[in-house]
Formats: structure tokens, sequence, C-alpha cells
């Protein structure tokens, strides 16, 4: 179908109505026996029948404790086996689980948890330099002298019930394994009562954005949203009970729990969580060991993995397919995945939470060109526009807020009818605020955020477009360009650059690179040869920490 407007609408097809937990169950027994969850790092090996015991017990141990259908319960927590299961569980019971950036700190503890109002908390013990436990005994003193369940903190007035993984004994907190113990004949009715009686357009899951201002939203997401979302995604990758899945990236965000774990679900297929946190050698190892057809990630863990002193003496000859997302993937990566990794139906998604997190996706049998410069076009049951500032529907190839309008746009965000008006419009499209164009053939081109786009003396500047040309250099690996404050021009170009391992590379090279090739004032004035981007926990560059950084160290003042 040829567009005449950047205006178009993915396939059509019928959507499950059925809950998560409804799914999983159905899932299972068609196929007790087979593979359901591996986790090298925690050794488990569970099949469909076993884990969907564990999720029960799980279920009605909540149900015990008095957690009811629409109850908050937040998860805090690296990737574990206790991370999916409380995914699954808190589904099962109509309870709306609530995902916790485990790179939180404090102050952004106390937001979420508030923001919500969470009931319950499931958390880990610690990782790395995150003590989880310490930070909630920080904000709650009152678990030193509180019974189990019974918490009545000041600052945290809604939250009752902490939940720790682990074996240690911590006053006033449940273990995580006791409490998959405390249900009994009573909670099992309770429990099959529940999912008989849930609907699938009830909230599910708040998952918080991870916005450049302000404070972080919760998107409030259902069970239909989300698993349909999964579900289409992978019968986009033609994803079957057979794939066997390695999934790297977080749990706590959309990519991990939706694309991941859900959509193994969906088909019946083997979800392999191959570590903690992404630890490229044991990605490829998961990957060797566990024969996995399938894997996840967005474009830096992907340049990790090839980049390993040690990639050649893995087998990843089982790869099929993947996901690459939450970044735009540069076309020479893309090259090295389907020569290097042998992923030969890999495909780019694109999203944002709010959309559950797919709205457009690459076709495996897509042309290879398409495959590598756009991110695909309108998923199954999605509509996609691009739209002008004014308003009005954008012509093919001209550039304007990329739009969705679907089955998987969030309810809102939790408790913000404001916020949520100013994201979803009147019509229901959802405006991403990331800028697009579209092609006669519907294929999406993101080529930046409205809010990173540089205007540099009435010019407007798209980043992307620059970052493309400089990833042309053999000697680059990963580029980010944004604008900082020029007095003169009201902003100039920069670029944050990491050199390939062994390279050697001036700022003065890279400008000469440039020299010719595109037009002069897209040439970043400023260079800083980095060995490392700020990011968040999901592979997202941080660009406006980037921004505010390189302003502060060249002593840039803006143009006001």
């Amino acid at each position: 179908m040829t567009h005449t407007a950047a205006q178009s609408k993915g396939p059509t097809a019928e959507m499950l109505t059925c809950t998560i937990g409804q799914h999983l169950d159905r899932v299972a027994s068609r196929d007790p026996s087979h593979p359901a969850l591996v986790m090298p790092h925690q050794d488990i090996r569970w099949s469909y029948g076993e884990f969907v015991a564990e999720v029960d017990k799980l279920a009605m141990g909540l149900l015990a404790l008095g957690i009811e259908p629409g109850d908050r319960v937040g998860i805090w927590s690296p990737n574990r086996y206790e991370w999916v299961l409380t995914q699954f569980a808190t589904a099962k019971i109509g309870a709306i689980m609530v995902c916790i950036n485990p790179a939180y700190r404090l102050y952004e503890l106390e937001y979420a948890l508030n923001k919500v109002g969470c009931k319950a908390i499931v958390t880990a013990e610690s990782f790395k330099t995150s003590y989880y436990i310490k930070m909630l005994q920080e904000l709650a003193p009152e678990l030193n002298d509180c019974e189990p369940g019974q918490l009545q903190a000041a600052k945290m007035p809604r939250l009752r019930i902490v939940i720790r993984m682990g074996e240690s004994a911590t006053p006033g907190m449940f273990n995580f394994g006791a409490v998959c113990e405390m249900g009994g004949d009573a909670q099992r009715l309770q429990l099959e009562a529940i999912g008989a009686e849930l609907d699938a357009s009830s909230p599910i899951n708040i998952q918080f954005t991870s916005g450049t201002t302000g404070t972080p939203k919760g998107a409030t997401l259902s069970h239909t949203n989300i698993l349909n979302n999964a579900y289409y995604g992978g019968q986009t990758m033609n994803f079957t009970a057979d794939d066997i899945l390695c999934i790297p990236v977080p749990m706590y965000h959309c990519f991990g729990m939706v694309l991941g774990t859900l959509m193994c679900v969906s088909h019946g297929a083997t979800m392999v969580l191959p570590c903690e946190v992404f630890e490229p050698l044991s990605v490829l190892q998961g990957v060797q060991d566990e024969r996995c057809t399938a894997l996840h990630g967005v474009p830096t863990m992907f340049i990790a993995e090839l980049d390993s002193a040690q990639f050649a003496s893995f087998d990843v000859s089982s790869l099929r397919t993947g996901i690459i997302a939450g970044a735009t993937c540069p076309v020479e990566l893309m090259k090295r995945l389907i020569n290097d990794m042998d992923l030969n139906e890999i495909v780019i998604g694109y999203g944002q939470t709010e959309c559950s997190p797919i709205d457009t996706m690459t076709a495996i049998d897509d042309p290879f060109e398409a495959r590598v410069t756009t991110v695909g076009r309108a998923h199954t049951n999605w509509e996609i526009k691009i739209s002008r500032e004014d308003g009005s529907t954008a012509g093919i190839g001209e550039t304007g807020e990329v739009c969705a309008r679907g089955y998987g746009v969030m309810q809102g965000y939790w408790e913000d009818e404001e916020k949520t008006a100013q994201t979803i419009d009147a019509e229901g499209w959802l405006h991403s605020g990331d800028l697009g164009e579209m092609d006669e053939n519907g294929y999406i081109k993101i080529t930046g955020r409205i809010k990173d786009m540089i205007i540099r003396g009435g010019e407007n500047i798209y980043p992307r477009e620059i970052e493309e040309f400089l990833y042309t250099h053999p000697d680059i690996q990963e580029v980010q360009v944004f604008g900082v404050p020029d007095t003169k021009y009201g902003e100039q170009v920069a670029a944050w650059v990491q050199v390939r391992e062994g390279a050697v590379l001036s700022d003065q090279e890279i400008r000469e690179y440039c020299g010719g090739q595109i037009a002069h004032f897209k040439v970043p004035k400023y260079i800083k040869l980095v060995d490392e981007f700020p990011m968040t926990v999901t592979g997202k560059m941080q660009k406006f920490v980037m921004r505010d950084q390189f302003a502060e160290e060249l002593d840039l003042k803006s143009a006001d």
C-alpha cells in the first residue's frame, strides 16, 4: 500500500481477550513438561508445570497477607527468579505490580512508593552499591519495631508489607520463601475465584517513565495492553514454543517483562535470564549453553558482546532472531549482528513505555535497506502518523512528531490527568516526543527527540543524522550528538565520541572527516573523546546529562 500522507495502519488480527493468568494456565496445561524458566545464576530450571506451581504458591501467599485486586505491589530488584514469579503472581490475583528502578536511591524510592500508594514491596537484599534493605530501613525506621505486615511509616503511610529476598531475617519484614508457603486451601479457592472474575482491561502494571525533566510518571498498563503487545511482537518474529529467548535486559522495564518473559509465556517458549544485570560474557555463555534461538538487547549491549575479546570462542550459531530496541540501531551494528551473530531475522522494535511498549517493528522479510535504516511499520492493530506542530498530518518524507494509536496505549499516568492529557490527545493519539518521518511504504525513520533538536542560527539540525554519518568512520564505536548553548548562534553542535579499542583518533581528525561530507553547520564545534556515556539502566543515552556536563566544562553561556 502506497501512502500519500504520513499516516498508516498496521495489519489487523483478533485480540487476546483473556488475562495474563488465564493465558499462562492454558499454555502450561498444553505442555506442562516444556522448559519455561532457566536462570543459571540462581540454578533455576523449571518446566511450565513447575513454573505455574511456583507462581501460584506466591499468589496464594500474597492473598494470605491481605493483598487484594487493585492493590499496588512494588518490585525492587535486579533480574532474579523472584522478579519473574512476582510478575505473574500479582497478575493472577489482580494486584498492580509497580516496577521500581533498581538504580533508585532514597528520594526516588520514597517518591515512587508514595506516588502510587504501594501497599507492599518485594525487595532484593542488595546489589553492588545498592543496599535495598538498608535504604528501606532508613526511610522507614519503624520497621525495626513493628511486626511483619504491620508497618506504619511516617514517610510512606500506605506501605504495610515488606517482603525481602534471601534467607536472612530482618525485623519487620517477611522472607520471600516464607510467603510462598503461607497459602492454604482457602487461598487456593480464593485464587480460583479471582482468576475467573478478573477483567482483562483492568490495570496490572505501573511503569515509571524516565523523562529528561520533572518527576517520573507512572504509566498504567492493563492485561490487554501488555499481553497482546508481547504476543504480536512474537508473531512478527515467527516465535513458537520451540524458541529459546535470552533476556539480558532489565526486568523492571517493558523490554524485559513484556517483550521478554511475557512474550515467551504468550507463545509457550523458554525464558533464559543469564545474569542479574547485563554482563556480556554471561550472555554469550547463556546463548551457547542453552542453544538460544533469540536474543534481545539495546545497541550498547550488542556492541559489548560483539567487541568482547572472547566473542569468537562462543558458539552462537543457534541464534535466529531477537529484538534490538531502546535506541536507534546504527547501520553498521545491524550488519555485524547479521554477519557475526547469525541474527539473520533480528528485528528493530520502536515504541515507548506508554505504548506497552511496541508500536512499530521491522519484519524479518523486510528489504535489507528497510531493516537497517528504519524502525519498521505500524505494528499489528496499531496506527502511526507523523504530526506537524499545528496538529495536521505531515506529508511523506516530512519531519514531525511520531504519534501512535491502538490497543496498547496506556490507560494514563497514575492519578495525573493533566500529564495524561498532555500526552494522549482527544482522538486517542499518543504523542511520543520523538521526531520522525514516514516514506511512501509506511516505514518510519526516527530522526531525534523534539527536545534534542538543535537550532543553530535558525538552522534545524537533527543529531541522529550527524551520528549516522560519524558511525561510518572505522575507528568510531559510539557517538552522541547534542546541542550546547552559544551566545551568537543560540546553540552549537557538540559530540561525545568513543573510539574503538586500539584505535587512536583526535577531535581534529574527526572534524576533517566531516569536511565536505556534511553541511558546515552540522560539523561538531565541540568534540570530547570519552570511555563511556551516562545512560539509564535500560541503555538509553542521557543526552541531557552530557549537555549539562559539557556546557559546564566549557563554561558556555546561553544566548538568553
